[in-house]
């Protein structure tokens, strides 16, 4: 555990590779976190269901899958679950049942 934090070549800020390139370059947390938000609604949007074929209500996304971290405790995996549904996504699985 002590490696993980205690590591000169650990990374300490975000990396971004563009499309099509080989090249990776450190970019800003603001940046990062408003182009994943950025993009999770693109797709949440291109994709959601609001009505079944029954005209039944699910509010849901099946673009989207999580995988939940094993290292989360269990506060931190029910509200990262809460999270995901709020997004309507259909598709969440945790590392602790694989």
């Amino acid at each position: 555990m002590k490696q993980l934090v205690e590591n000169e070549n650990r990374l300490t800020q975000p990396m971004y590779r563009a499309p099509y390139t080989d090249k990776w370059h450190a970019v800003s947390w603001d940046w990062a976190l408003g182009k994943i938000a950025h993009r999770v609604k693109e797709t949440r949007d291109a994709s959601f269901t609001a009505k079944n074929d029954k005209g039944q209500v699910v509010n849901r996304t099946t673009a989207i899958a999580s995988v939940g971290s094993a290292a989360m405790d269990n506060e931190e995996c029910w509200t990262y679950q809460a999270l995901m549904r709020a997004l309507g996504l259909v598709y969440i699985e945790h590392q602790a049942r694989i």
